[in-house]
C-alpha cells in the first residue's frame, strides 16, 4: 500500500517525501447508547479504514486530495479558514487543526496530504473519526507535539462535535486511536479508563452485514433518544446520588419506573441494562465463552428494539436471517436504522450463513446485504 500512497503523492504533488499512515474503522461488539450515558462501551478496530501519505511545506499552506471526494488539490491558508461548503469533507481535517489550537499548538510550516479509504460507504463503521485520527496522528507525529493518544481521541472528538457541529461521544475516535490487533477495548465513557480484552474467537468468526439501507432517521432519533435520557436523569439523579443513567441497576429498576413517563422508562431501561450485558460480556470473552457473549449480543439487539426502538424493519430482518442461517448472536451496531449488524458464526457454517442470510433478506427487503469477515486490528499507526 505504501507503493501506491508514494506513486499518487508524486503524481498529485509532485514530491516523492511523505510519510504514510493507516487509521482504522471500528465496530461496536456490545453497549450501544451507553456512550453518552456515562456506561461502557466495547469496540475493536478494523482491517479496513482511511490511509493517508502526508509531507510538510514550507510555507503556511495546507493542500488536501481526498480520492473519491476530489477533482483537484483543495488549499487552504493554515492560519486563517472557514468551513466549507463546497468541501465539506475538508472541514474533519480542519477541525482536528483547530482542535490543537485549542491545546496552544503553533503550527511552524502547512502540509500535503492525500488521503485514500477504504471502508464501506454509509455503514457507520466510523469513517470520520478513522479520518480525524488519521490526522491528528499524523501531525502529532510529524510536528513532534508528544500529545497521549487519548489527548489525540479528545481533538477528534473536538473536531466533530464543536467544529463539524455533528453530537457524538467519545468511543469513536477512542477505539480508533487505541485498538489493539486480536484485543477488544472495554471503555469506560465517563472516566476514559478502558481494559484491553483478549477477541479471538476460536471456532468462530466475527461477520459484519451491510443492510446497505440509507439511514435517514438517525439523527432525528438519536437527539430524540439523547434528550429523553437526559430528561430521566434530571428527575433520578438527585433521588439515587448518580452522576449518569449507568450508575443505575437493573435491582432499581422497578422504583425508577414509577417515577418516569412509561415510554421514557423503557430508554432507561435499555440503558441500565445494555451497561450490564456489556461488563458481562467482557467477563465472558475473558473467560473465552464465546457463548455467553453471543447470547449477551442477542439481548442486546431485543432491547434495543423493543425498549430504545432503533432498529428499523431492515435490521431486524437481517437479525432474524442471521439466526435462522445459524448465527449463534447478532446484534444491531451503530446508531440504527440501517447500517450494518455484527454477528458471530461458526466458520466452517460461513458459506451457509451467508447464502441464506442473502436470500432471506433479499426477499423481504428487496436487496442483497453485503458480508464482511472481520477480526480486531490495530490503531491508528505509521506504515
Amino acid at each position: 500500500m505504501k507503493e501506491i500512497l508514494t506513486e499518487k503523492f508524486k503524481t498529485i504533488f509532485n514530491r516523492e517525501d511523505g510519510v504514510c499512515y493507516f487509521s482504522p474503522g471500528r465496530v461496536n461488539l456490545i453497549g450501544e447508547y451507553t456512550d453518552f450515558n456515562g456506561g461502557y462501551v466495547m469496540p475493536c478496530g478494523l482491517a479496513f479504514g482511511t490511509y493517508g501519505i502526508i509531507g510538510l511545506r514550507q510555507d503556511m499552506e495546507v493542500h488536501l486530495y481526498s480520492e473519491g471526494f476530489s477533482k483537484k488539490p483543495y488549499a487552504f491558508e493554515l492560519e486563517t479558514f472557514f468551513k466549507d461548503d463546497e468541501a465539506p469533507w475538508s472541514d474533519y481535517i480542519k477541525g482536528v487543526i483547530a482542535g490543537f489550537y485549542q491545546h496552544s499548538v503553533v503550527f511552524p510550516f502547512g502540509f500535503d496530504l492525500y488521503i485514500q479509504g477504504d471502508m464501506p460507504f454509509g455503514a457507520g463503521l466510523s469513517s470520520s473519526a478513522s479520518l480525524e485520527m488519521l490526522v491528528a496522528y499524523a501531525l502529532n507525529d510529524l510536528y513532534d507535539l508528544k500529545f497521549e493518544r487519548t489527548a489525540l481521541a479528545l481533538i477528534g472528538q473536538y473536531a466533530e462535535n464543536k467544529y463539524v457541529g455533528l453530537h457524538s461521544g467519545i468511543m469513536d475516535q477512542f477505539a480508533v486511536i487505541q485498538a489493539k490487533k486480536n484485543e477488544a477495548i472495554l471503555l469506560n465513557t465517563d472516566t476514559l479508563t478502558f481494559e484491553l480484552i483478549p477477541f479471538e474467537l476460536g471456532k468462530y468468526q466475527l461477520m459484519i452485514v451491510n443492510t446497505n439501507k440509507s439511514r435517514g432517521l438517525t439523527d432525528s432519533k438519536y437527539n430524540q433518544r439523547y434528550e429523553e435520557c437526559m430528561s430521566a436523569l434530571d428527575i433520578v439523579k438527585p433521588l439515587y446520588q448518580i452522576k449518569h443513567l449507568c450508575g443505575l441497576t437493573s435491582r432499581e429498576l422497578p422504583s425508577v419506573e414509577k417515577l418516569l413517563d412509561p415510554i421514557v422508562f423503557k430508554r432507561v431501561r435499555h440503558v441500565v441494562t445494555e451497561q450490564e450485558r456489556t461488563i458481562l460480556s467482557s467477563k465472558a470473552l475473558k473467560e473465552n465463552n464465546i457463548e455467553i457473549f453471543a447470547q449477551m449480543m442477542n439481548g442486546s439487539h431485543e432491547s434495543l428494539k423493543n425498549d430504545f426502538e432503533v432498529t428499523g424493519q431492515a435490521l431486524d430482518i437481517l437479525v432474524e436471517a442471521s439466526m435462522k442461517a445459524g448465527a449463534i448472536g447478532a446484534r444491531m451496531t451503530g446508531a440504527g436504522f440501517g447500517g450494518c449488524i455484527v454477528a458471530i458464526v461458526e466458520k466452517e457454517k460461513i458459506k451457509t450463513y451467508i447464502e441464506e442470510t442473502g436470500k432471506i433478506y433479499e426477499k423481504q427487503m428487496g436487496i442483497m446485504p453485503t458480508f464482511y469477515t472481520v477480526k480486531a486490528e490495530e490503531g491508528t499507526h505509521k506504515l
